[in-house]
């Protein structure tokens, strides 16, 4: 392999929260950092050139996004996901959580109704709510192994005020790659209720062996025509604090209506060194993207070896994201317990299964996009603290 994913790059003193500010959400300083999702990895070198070159040249005032920045993520889209978009369906957004802030203002009323797939991405339904719409679950099924989605569950609770599907996929915190029949369905759905989707597809280039990510808005036109589609390389080369996103916006009025809010903001102008990085990303960073997906194979296949010897301990086998959903509920313990095992006694930092809303009680989500020694030492922390209850 060309790249070295098992150097390990001293983040301490960065200002990054997953290691420097790990007290100000887990109460105390001495943890192993395996909870905010973004990698301990150092991007690829054609991205820090790229940076570099463009930091030369010393002024860095109000910029437009040049032709360049659009071809690279066209090219990307079709080559990754054989999905063919055109210039002028993407718009520049500083953040995927920001345009599902947008996509919710702009297709909403205060006192709609949008619905989540729990459990999710905790910013989901903190969006909903903060913008003063009602929160509807159509909470995820667990069967023979792993998580689907409840159709039946998701037609009764749709009436006239539901406006707007918020999808996670590929879906965080559980790992799963939908399949074209589930979309399908999923879309069918929406296009009967009239019901916009958002498809929040930023773990769509880390996908294993076995499965496919497919775009929604890639499998007929009349799902194109009504979703919203959240691209960023963010996850894939670990550049998230440069804040530069793609939102795919088929349909022209909804399009319209999604960049009237970005203009009332005046957020809309692109991140120079983000979108800099996207291109370079994009353009030059597809080896060290197999390379990773290699390694982080590696990594679930040790993380599943691993929990099989932890007592009362399971895990779910993801088939996209570098986010691994651990099963404490064996255990027994109640939340505040579960808490206490993991900081105080394991001491690792991984995020709270609740936060995640209905059907994360008893986990807990683990970030697995690190050298493997420091994954090892992760577990054994976890399995001696198990071990001792």
């Amino acid at each position: 392999m060309k790249y070295n994913f098992d150097e390990i790059i001293d983040r301490e003193g960065s200002d990054c929260i997953k290691w420097d500010h790990v007290d100000l959400y887990f109460g105390r300083k001495d943890l192993l950092p395996m909870w905010v999702a973004d990698m301990d990895f150092e991007v690829p070198k054609e991205v820090n050139e790229a940076i570099k070159k463009r930091a030369e040249h010393g002024v860095y005032g109000y910029t437009k996004s040049p032709d360049s920045f659009y071809d690279a993520i066209i090219n990307w889209t079709n080559k990754r996901h054989n999905w063919d978009i055109k210039k002028e369906w993407i718009t520049y957004t500083p953040g995927v959580v920001p345009a599902i802030n947008i996509a919710i203002n702009a297709y909403t009323k205060p006192g709609d109704k949008v619905i989540i797939q729990s459990p999710v991405y905790f910013p989901f339904s903190e969006s909903v709510k903060n913008n003063g719409r009602q929160l509807i679950d159509n909470e995820l099924k667990f069967e023979n192994g792993r998580y689907v989605m409840d159709f039946e569950d998701l037609e009764k609770k749709i009436d006239s005020k539901v406006k707007l599907l918020i999808l996670c996929s590929p879906h965080n915190p559980i790992g799963r790659v939908w399949s074209e029949e589930e979309l399908k369905t999923l879309g069918e759905i929406c296009l009967k209720n009239d019901i916009v989707i958002v498809s929040d597809e930023i773990h769509s280039d880390i996908i294993y062996k076995g499965s496919k990510h497919i775009p929604i808005s890639n499998i007929s036109n009349k799902l194109a025509n009504n979703t919203i589609t959240c691209l960023a390389p963010s996850k894939t080369f670990n550049i998230a604090g440069l804040s530069a996103s793609s939102i795919i916006i088929p349909n022209e009025k909804l399009r319209i209506e999604f960049n009237k809010v970005i203009d009332n903001l005046h957020i809309g102008m692109a991140n120079i060194f983000g979108m800099v990085a996207l291109e370079a990303a994009y353009n030059y960073g597809e080896k060290w993207l197999e390379e990773l997906l290699e390694y982080l194979e590696g990594n679930v296949k040790f993380v599943m070896d691993f929990i099989d010897d932890i007592p009362n301990v399971n895990v779910i086998r993801p088939e996209g994201t570098y986010l691994m959903w651990i099963d404490f509920n064996g255990l027994e313990l109640n939340n505040e317990k579960l808490k206490d095992l993991i900081i105080n006694k394991a001491k690792v930092a991984l995020n709270d299964g609740e936060d995640f809303g209905p059907g994360g009680k008893g986990f807990k989500r683990m970030n697995i996009a690190c050298p493997r020694s420091v994954l090892k030492e992760g577990l054994e922390r976890i399995e001696k603290a198990v071990k001792e209850i």
